[in-house]
């Protein structure tokens, strides 16, 4: 998983510049996704769907730093029931549930505490960056890293890996976007690219052939700070960006929330052309060293014989608007934001009629979990796990079936809240799309309706327009048959349910019958007691 990475930054997607190989040679073994869409779009939340197989509004971590609740079940939980060790290579960007494992009893420090702490993961290496000490006040292995190489500093992710050089020695920081095209001070061999591909190919020469494992290699870029070590971040020019996707219509008495987000700084930095032509050659360079260490990474996968029974899925948690229809981040339900790259590689010669293909079916980020337990010979768990497994699609066994797609986002710690007025609790986006039509709705505010058929940039906004009046009639109706569906009754698996439906009421209770011969005919037994 790569993150903030937009989908078409990719060769393989159709990028006209940014050439890709060993991505595009992944998805030639393969098969790609191109229509993959993440149930929200920002790092905590999407993690948390593709961590759990289920919907925001189902697992209740909906904005970064929301912990995902202790008890949730998770991939790493599923997996070890059957005897699949799960494990974490990277960022998660996960908060632990000090509250409820308190509340519940569990240590923290536990084997079971530290899995619930872990989004269900065994950590090999975690690494969220930014802070000196780590994640949650824990060492960050990556500054120990640069500091055994010589490059001391009380942070060095923030001033070696996130930061360039000046004239006279003095720190540029990486923070700062007219830092951007600076080389970053750290060399290519030790950025955190390549540090974590060494903790990969690290944790692959201790792996047994016969333990089934996961790991989520989870790279930080091209994700903010946009800084990269040379020659990355010069390899690319603004000549080589494609163009920006805006109009100054949309700045016409926008949809209230478009219009309070271009209005915060990161939306207003970005709706510069010269920002954008500074940020967006660097931001290239990094998913170009991301590709290329992916190429170590399979160079050694081929060499030791694993490409033969590894499967290789590349995602990404959320896009990049990058100037985007004014915007900057990763906010709105926009496709450079909400849609992300999807390739799977499945070496089993069942997957062979299906290799070097393109999918244009509708699936969420939450159909990885169901996919991976299937993978492993599990069993379908639909009243926990809300997406489906992708393997009958990678081995052509039936016709997918999905007509929408849903994404959530929760803005109630975002400064647009205040300037709309929107109460924290009302703070609240849904998307749903339909291959077609990507109808938003904003609660207490007017909905967006795009028609990406006629309109695939998505620069008209037709939600206040009369004349598409039933369409987001149609739209909204079917969101709210999917907000209407249970989220939460996952104790009790859907064969269970049906069993207790056909014995009817427990035994011993009987409930409307006037006497025991009515029971008897109703086919129920009825024990009398001797002294009646």
């Amino acid at each position: 998983m790569a993150d903030q990475l937009r989908w078409d930054y990719l060769s393989c997607y159709g990028h006209p510049t940014l050439h890709t190989p060993h991505l595009d040679k992944l998805a030639t073994m393969g098969v790609r996704f191109n229509k993959a869409y993440v149930q929200s779009p920002v790092c905590g939340p999407s993690r948390m769907s593709f961590y759990t197989g289920r919907y925001m509004r189902s697992h209740g971590s909906s904005w970064n730093g929301f912990p995902l609740r202790a008890g949730e079940p998770t991939l790493g939980e599923h997996l070890r029931e059957q005897n699949v060790h799960c494990w974490l290579m990277g960022k998660t960007h996960m908060v632990p549930d000090y509250d409820g494992m308190k509340r519940l009893g569990i240590n923290p420090n536990s084997k079971i505490g530290l899995q619930v702490s872990e989004c269900g993961f065994d950590v090999w290496e975690r690494d969220d960056g930014t802070h000196p000490d780590g994640f949650d006040n824990k060492p960050l292995n990556y500054n120990a890293y640069l500091r055994r190489h010589g490059m001391d500093a009380n942070n060095p992710w923030e001033e070696w890996a996130n930061s360039a050089e000046g004239e006279n020695g003095e720190l540029l920081s990486g923070w700062f976007l007219e830092n951007s095209h600076l080389p970053a001070r750290v060399p290519k061999e030790h950025s955190e690219t390549a540090y974590l591909t060494d903790s990969m190919i690290k944790f692959l020469e201790q792996a047994q052939d016969d333990e089934p494992w996961l790991c989520h290699l989870s790279y930080i870029k091209p994700h903010w700070p946009f800084m990269a070590p040379a020659p990355y971040n010069d390899m690319y020019s603004s000549d080589d960006i494609i163009p920006v996707i805006r109009s100054k219509d949309e700045l016409n008495n926008p949809n209230p929330v478009l219009g309070a987000w271009q209005n915060q700084r990161v939306c207003k930095s970005f709706a510069r052309d010269f920002v954008r032509e500074r940020v967006a050659p660097v931001y290239m360079g990094l998913i170009k060293q991301l590709d290329d260490e992916l190429g170590r990474l399979f160079d050694y996968l081929e060499n030791t014989g694993r490409m033969n029974n590894t499967m290789i899925v590349f995602t990404a948690d959320h896009g990049e608007n990058m100037g985007d229809h004014w915007l900057g981040e990763k906010d709105m339900f926009y496709e450079c934001s909400v849609k992300v790259p999807l390739i799977i590689y499945d070496p089993d010669p069942k997957a062979d009629s299906t290799r070097g293909t393109t999918n244009d079916d509708l699936v969420e980020a939450i159909d990885l979990v169901p996919t991976f337990i299937e993978y492993f010979g599990g069993s379908d768990k639909p009243h926990i796990v809300e997406g489906h497994s992708l393997m009958p699609l990678l081995e052509q066994r039936k016709t997918w079936w999905r007509n929408c797609v849903f994404s959530e986002y929760d803005y109630s710690t975002r400064e647009a809240r205040r300037a709309l007025g929107v109460d924290q609790k009302d703070a609240r986006l849904n998307m749903v799309f339909d291959g077609r039509w990507k109808y938003i709705h904003c609660q207490g505010l007017r909905p967006m309706l795009f028609d990406l058929k006629n309109d695939p940039s998505e620069l008209h906004d037709l939600g206040n327009k009369p004349e598409y009046k039933n369409e987001c009639k149609r739209m909204a109706a079917i969101l709210l048959d999917w907000s209407l569906q249970h989220h939460t009754r996952i104790t009790l698996p859907p064969k269970r349910i049906e069993q207790m439906t056909d014995v009817r009421e427990p035994p011993g209770i009987l409930i409307g019958y006037w006497d025991a011969d009515e029971a008897r005919k109703d086919g129920v037994l009825i024990k009398i007691l001797k002294e009646q």
